[in-house]
């Protein structure tokens, strides 16, 4: 009877301990289950901020470049500006030259187009002085 009752006793513990080992089981795969979502959603995350910060450089690569062509136009632009300012500034001779051709071709009959190429031009060496007055 006495060992009759122990072992009741001890398959009440066994089928107690199997329950709980049975329960952190689950508990401890549920709680992995969480890491592994956690892990997951930073793994999504990591790639979000990864992307982003390939577009950032993409975008400041452009900006950059576009900058340097910028830099690079207005140099020329104002390599081109300076020689005509000394041109102009330097002598008189291209207004003069101007309005020693355009007396030729007063005298002597020429084409429509030759007068409208020097009235051009004319125009154009005015207002390139206009510009370089003003800038």
């Amino acid at each position: 009877m006495i060992l009759e009752d122990k072992l009741k006793a001890c398959q009440r513990s066994k089928r107690s301990l199997t329950e709980q080992l049975s329960r952190t089981e689950e508990n401890m795969w549920a709680i992995i289950g969480q890491y592994k979502e956690k892990l997951n959603l930073a793994a999504i995350h990591e790639q979000r901020l990864e992307d982003e910060h390939a577009k950032v450089s993409v975008l400041q690569a452009e900006r950059e470049a576009r900058d340097r062509v910028i830099d690079s136009l207005h140099r020329k632009a104002m390599m081109w500006m300076d020689r005509f300012t000394f041109t102009l500034n330097g002598s008189q001779e291209l207004p003069r030259l101007l309005a020693k051709a355009k007396a030729m071709a007063d005298v002597y009959s020429s084409l429509e187009e030759v007068h409208g190429l020097f009235n051009y031009c004319h125009y154009m060496i005015e207002l390139m002085s206009h510009i370089i007055r003003n800038r």
